[in-house]
């Protein structure tokens, strides 16, 4: 069995088969309590040595408890300065006097009158005896246990402190004292010096064998929060595969959130249940596409009746908080030039709604928006950009089922299969956008490819985690002890 130098150091310490403290052995062999720990869980692992831990009080001498040990309390100095006749308070030379009189008169060691301070036969015996607080001292500067009662005594005169924690003794077996016998104590060094080979002195020291197996202090470096790290993978993910990234705003008009979508204005979705309205209202919608978005709610696009009612642009001037990532791409739609195509946009984003708060939902969520605009594009092309993307996210399985959304026909729900809990996650929607989404907004019909997945149900499920809250509580353990995010 090899030991390295701190670790047959601290056995030899232990070698009587004396208990000591963490804090004394630090002292004693002048290493740092870390390294004393680190040595002493490779000895309890070799059972070479036994640690306990126990709830304690830990105590300190103050630089006072310390000058009373070596002079005497300070009650006992102002006795004698009145040993022989008594003295005008005024006169007295004994330090912090209105202090130590206090404590002097309480325990009847001098009296006060007139302004005059005399000694009592009390405090004269008290000079031939030793006091309470110097015998509770002298306990704890030899290691014994000393009543919490007494600690407070020595505290209210800061004559000491002490905390209670948890404090850890180590003691060295029958195996361990028989090993330290045998023990060599020469230095151990990692490596040889030009030095140490010209003096001679490499004959006595011992070239230390590293163990790997050895426990050691974690080590936490520094690193992204690991939904930051989730989104900058997805963001990785879709520049490999061509894509752009769109952006903009949290703070959008109802206008681009809903109705340049085909939301209806009477939809559910933007009732206050849903929707986070501010107290900010534009005084113009001024983007040149006012008549187009109105004339396809109202009265619809070719092969289309609309939703056959008066548009208000009033509510439509209304800001919200987006409630969804849609919003950019519509907003991108209507950026494009006729040049441009086919064009492939993605964003990822957070938005908001007003949920009720719960362990599976939040205020606000982090959605993957993606549109490609292109004139040969079909259905097929849309599930098949999907499978791409989550199975560079590791999910080897997706399955879509129909679904219905306002802005897109076709319309689809997206689940993938998830190995570590053999069963199929939800994810969020996508499908093709219906032209009276498109036409407005391009100025002509093309099939525009659309998807809006959340990934905050991924994230919580690559990493165990329970409540949807513990994304965002910032709990510094949980941060220290996350893994690093490895899909994509």
């Amino acid at each position: 069995m090899n030991l390295q130098a701190h670790e047959a150091k601290l056995l030899k310490k232990l070698e009587d088969g004396v208990e000591r403290t963490v804090t004394e052995l630090s002292d004693e062999l002048v290493m740092d309590q870390a390294a004393v720990v680190r040595a002493s869980l490779t000895l309890n692992k070799e059972g070479l040595a036994e640690t306990k831990e126990i709830e304690g009080f830990v105590t300190n001498i103050t630089a006072e408890g310390r000058n009373a040990l070596d002079s005497g309390l300070p009650e006992t100095h102002l006795v004698n300065e009145l040993l022989d006749k008594g003295k005008a308070i005024k006169d007295i030379t004994t330090k912090n006097v209105g202090v130590v009189l206090g404590v002097a008169k309480n325990k009847g060691y001098v009296t006060v009158s007139g302004g005059m301070l005399e000694a009592t036969e009390k405090g004269k015996e008290s000079l031939g005896k030793k006091e309470k607080e110097l015998c509770i001292l002298e306990d704890i500067k030899n290691n014994k246990t000393v009543d919490r009662k007494d600690l407070d005594v020595l505290k209210s005169r800061k004559l000491a402190e002490y905390s209670f924690r948890i404090v850890r003794k180590i003691k060295a077996t029958k195996k361990g004292i028989d090993f330290a016998k045998k023990t060599d104590t020469k230095q151990e060094v990692s490596k040889l010096t030009p030095t140490m080979i010209k003096s001679g002195k490499w004959r006595d020291v011992v070239l230390r064998k590293y163990n790997v197996n050895a426990p050691v202090a974690k080590v936490y470096p520094g690193k992204r929060h690991f939904v930051a790290q989730a989104i900058e993978s997805v963001r990785k993910i879709w520049l490999e595969m061509g894509f752009k990234e769109m952006t903009g705003p949290m703070i959008q008009t109802s206008f681009w959130n809903f109705d340049a979508l085909f939301v209806p204005q009477d939809h559910p979705a933007r009732e206050m249940q849903d929707t986070f309205f501010l107290d900010l209202t534009a005084k113009k919608i001024n983007n040149g596409f006012v008549n187009s978005i109105k004339k396809a709610h109202e009265k619809g696009t070719d092969n289309s009746l609309g939703w056959q009612y008066k548009w208000s642009e009033e509510m439509a001037r209304k800001s919200v908080l987006r409630t969804h990532t849609t919003v950019l791409s519509a907003r991108t739609l209507s950026q494009i030039k006729k040049g441009e195509l086919p064009a492939k946009y993605f964003a990822i984003g957070r938005c908001f709604r007003n949920e009720s708060l719960d362990w599976k939902h939040l205020f606000e969520f982090n959605q993957v928006e993606g549109i490609v605009v292109d004139e040969n594009a079909n259905f097929r092309h849309l599930l098949g950009y999907l499978k791409e993307f989550f199975g560079k996210l590791g999910f080897e399985r997706a399955r879509f089922r129909p679904a219905y959304f306002p802005y897109t026909e076709m319309s689809l729900e997206i689940e993938v299969y998830d190995n570590r809990r053999k069963g199929w996650i939800e994810l969020g929607g996508a499908g093709i956008f219906r032209p009276e989404v498109v036409v407005p907004l391009l100025g002509k019909d093309v099939p525009v490819l659309a998807w809006g997945p959340g990934f905050d149900r991924i994230i919580m499920d690559y990493y165990k985690i329970r409540d949807i809250r513990d994304l965002y509580k910032n709990d510094v353990k949980q941060l220290r002890d996350m893994k690093q995010w490895m899909l994509g």
